[in-house]
């Protein structure tokens, strides 16, 4: 396989670093196209008011300016496409470079530093790279662990499972413009209870509003607030990831409400 690893935390981020760790088992053809800067949040957005800047730091790994929505497709349409003597050949040696379909396989995307379940992935940068993959007829999932309330991440928990979690879910498959988001619990490796495949939860909202002043004395606000982690519903991801489990979850590009759709048709 040809794997594309993104994130949202950075080219940088430890996050990314245990990522790559996973993808080595995986694959000897392992690409890395991610934000030069932390893109936290930043949602599916592209950088369409501002210059997008490319800097290759070794074969195979780049870092953008922009977002992770930036770095799915310059990866998938301009990087790869333009780097063709890095392209490998597999065990065919001998034949041609050109041989080789100038695209990915798979796009991985994390580990986020912190879940992304229920409302997060509407938020979330790290599920964008994958939505964008997604988009581009790439299968790909999004990764993120959780941490606890001192901010500790056990990398190795995702180290420990992600290699066999993403050989289930290649050999099963999922459709085209379905993304794929896991998150994995705050425990040790050897405790986490299994895997659940769960709906998206909804959390309750709180979301702190900080009024501010910067040193002219003009009013900024600071956006924050911890997370209330209890979910809405029973059996959805928010639930099963504090329980212990690791979650997977389809998440649908099509955001329509169908439902909805057919009573308005009928009403109008």
């Amino acid at each position: 396989m040809r794997i594309l690893l993104s994130n949202d935390d950075g080219i940088h981020a430890p996050g990314l670093a245990a990522l790559e760790r996973i993808a080595a088992t995986l694959s000897e053809d392992v690409w890395v196209v991610a934000p030069e800067q932390e893109q936290s949040a930043s949602a599916h957005s592209l950088s369409v008011h501002l210059p997008v800047r490319v800097r290759k730091i070794s074969a195979k790994r780049y870092a953008v300016s922009g977002t992770p929505t930036d770095c799915a497709l310059l990866a998938v349409k301009e990087i790869l496409p333009n780097a063709k003597g890095q392209i490998s050949n597999g065990k065919n040696k001998k034949a041609p470079v050109d041989i080789c379909p100038l695209t990915f396989d798979l796009i991985l995307s994390g580990i986020n530093n912190g879940s992304n379940v229920g409302d997060d992935v509407t938020y979330s940068g790290t599920i964008a790279a994958a939505m964008e993959g997604t988009l581009l007829g790439v299968p790909s999932i999004a990764f993120s662990q959780l941490t606890d309330d001192r901010g500790d991440v056990l990398w190795q928990i995702a180290e420990k499972h992600a290699p066999d979690l993403i050989k289930k879910l290649i050999k099963t498959g999922w459709p085209k413009g379905t993304l794929i988001n896991v998150n994995f619990p705050h425990c040790p490796p050897g405790k986490v209870k299994g895997i659940k495949l769960c709906p998206q939860g909804k959390r309750r909202i709180s979301v702190a509003l900080t009024e501010r002043a910067d040193p002219k004395g003009r009013p900024y606000f600071w956006i924050g607030g911890e997370r209330d982690n209890t979910p809405e519903q029973p059996n959805v991801d928010i639930a099963f990831l504090h329980a212990g489990y690791i979650t997977v979850t389809p998440i649908g590009m099509d955001l329509t409400d169908y439902k909805t759709l057919e009573k308005l048709r009928t009403d109008f």
